[in-house]
């Protein structure tokens, strides 16, 4: 083979080539020896001018590098390698693989990629995990500018500044580490390690959970705010608050699942969206529940569906029974209300009525007054949709469950035979 020939296959390791405003770099890594298809390692770089092709440069030889690492049998895969295959054969939600795969660029990546994996120790990942509870891009100390573009930029433009070290949230790095644990898992399965280190390593505890729920005063100027400003919005706000559903929840609710006569709600699904895509999947528990509903709500629901039933043939629709309980703005009654526009329309609303509150708010509201009241742990946690019998339900929401159980102590010494004292 002529050395020509042998130059031209080289460079036929890896291309780069442009996607919008940025530059993929691509890197042959073999044939996968169970689909038979080929392998390829990418990275994607930011921007388009001779700076951004420079880095494509390195970051191909980077990527050659590891494929010729992998092919070396003296030598062990390396964790970032391990990361592209428990990503690429992992069965994860489209929401849940958008976190991680951030998580994992932003924060893993840049400090394990390199490593081979059996090179990883409870020690590495613990002290990885101090690096990132000191700061989030685990610096080394020296100050910089954290640039908010890439490439050649006018910094006053971009509202550049300088670095000041903010470490991540406890509960954030536990995240980081249910991702470690993950891909290491599959690295013991996959016989490239004999055991996980993240089994072992220590990890941030687990704050407890603080619910704040409004007040019954609150929650009530939050409903009648919600009705003054639209009867399908107070609608919404009034559901989610007697029903504990869960923002995605109630988004995805069609009127097939509102049972009016039984006075019964079916929750079957959520809707979430992604890269502003919409899209219906599973409840967070995989489980379908049936929430009972008071009087005053069916009333308020059938209202709502005579409205409903106005604007489909307003539109000259017939109407269907498939439509969305609460509908996108518009009034087109086949496309529900997004998550992020409720959010974002609760959270303006509250504002208006100087209340820090959120969305999510109105679930605990719903818990922590059936705890109140009385309502057994059990009955709670179905209506809900918590998993473990009510054990999450217990751990969340474990201050009120004991104000429940103080008043269950005072009504059974209430009603036991008075007992006469010499």
């Amino acid at each position: 083979m002529s050395g020509s020939a042998t130059s031209d296959k080289h460079r036929q390791r890896g291309s780069v080539r442009q996607r919008g405003n940025s530059l993929q770099v691509r890197v042959y890594a073999g044939v996968d020896p169970v689909t038979g298809k080929p392998n390829y390692l990418t990275e994607t770089i930011k921007g388009t001018d001779k700076a951004a092709h420079r880095r494509a440069s390195k970051v191909m030889t980077k990527l050659q590098a590891r494929v010729d690492a992998q092919r070396s049998p003296s030598s062990s895969v390396s964790f970032s390698h391990a990361v592209d295959e428990w990503l690429r054969t992992a069965d994860i939600e489209d929401t849940t693989r958008h976190g991680y795969v951030g998580y994992i660029e932003r924060s893993i990546r840049p400090v394990l990629g390199d490593l081979p994996v059996n090179k990883i120790t409870a020690r590495t990942l613990e002290t990885f995990y101090g690096e990132l509870r000191r700061c989030r891009l685990n610096c080394d100390g020296r100050p910089f500018v954290e640039h908010r573009a890439e490439g050649e930029h006018d910094c006053a433009e971009k509202k550049c500044a300088p670095h000041q070290c903010k470490g991540m949230a406890a509960s954030t790095v536990r995240q980081v580490h249910s991702i470690i644990s993950g891909v290491l898992n599959a690295a013991v399965r996959w016989d490239w390690i004999s055991s996980n280190p993240a089994r072992i390593a220590q990890r941030p505890k687990q704050t407890p959970p603080q619910p704040d729920p409004p007040s019954p005063a609150q929650a009530a100027k939050l409903v009648d705010k919600a009705f003054e400003l639209d009867e399908a919005w107070g609608t919404l706000v009034w559901l989610a608050m007697t029903t504990g559903m869960r923002r995605g929840e109630v988004c995805a609710l069609r009127w097939s699942r509102v049972d009016l006569d039984e006075g019964i709600v079916e929750v079957r699904s959520s809707y979430t969206t992604l890269r502003g895509v919409g899209r219906e999947k599973d409840t967070k528990t995989h489980q379908m529940r049936r929430i009972a509903l008071d009087t005053e709500t069916i009333v308020l629901l059938r209202e709502h569906k005579n409205r409903c039933d106005e604007l489909a043939r307003s539109f000259g629709l017939p109407w269907s029974e498939d439509f969305y309980v609460f509908h996108e703005v518009s009034g087109d009654l086949t496309k529900p209300y997004s998550p992020e526009s409720v959010s974002n329309r609760y959270k303006k609303m509250a504002k208006r009525l100087d209340i820090d509150t959120h969305f999510h708010a109105l679930r605990h509201y719903s818990a922590t007054e059936l705890l109140t009241a009385g309502i057994d742990l059990r009955t709670v946690a179905g209506r809900l949709g918590h998993g473990g019998g009510g054990a999450t339900t217990l751990r969340v929401y474990a201050a009120w469950v004991a104000a429940a159980d103080r008043k269950a102590a005072e009504i059974l010494g209430s009603r036991m035979p008075k007992v006469s004292r010499k």
